[in-house]
């Protein structure tokens, strides 16, 4: 089985909510809600993905010591297994905006079981939901 690994980021604004981002139509799993990120590409770390899907995805940048490790997803999917760390994040340059015509929500963490969500994003939900 593929093993895809894919980096993700919690960013917290400064009232406590938890940016998602809605997965668009065409996309796999189109229309699920799940946390910033992308693929990791060969060579990079998990901090350089996340720092450059923001700047692309959100027109945001942020730094490598602004991204705490927070936990991470393991999920297997029927045709690939994500192996995805996930990092908490409290400070950026620039305002949050959809740059890839997804819809954004900031939400607050006790209100996320309220979205779906991609099967390996579920169990981050509880420790967000500590954390904050």
């Amino acid at each position: 089985m593929k093993l895809v690994l894919v980096a993700a980021v919690v960013l917290v604004d400064p009232d406590g909510r938890v940016l998602l981002a809605q997965r668009p139509p065409g996309k796999a799993m189109a229309g699920l809600w799940e946390f910033p990120g992308g693929k990791i590409e060969p060579g990079e770390t998990p901090e350089a993905a996340l720092m450059r899907e923001l700047h692309e995805e959100l027109g945001i940048d942020t730094w490598a010591s602004c991204l705490a490790p927070l936990s991470f997803a393991s999920h297997g999917y029927d045709d690939f297994h994500l192996l995805m760390p996930v990092f908490v994040c409290r400070k950026w340059q620039g305002t949050a905006q959809s740059r890839e015509g997804q819809a954004l929500k900031w939400v607050k963490p006790d209100l996320l079981r309220d979205y779906p969500m991609p099967e390996a994003d579920l169990p981050l939900i509880p420790v967000i939901r500590d954390l904050l």
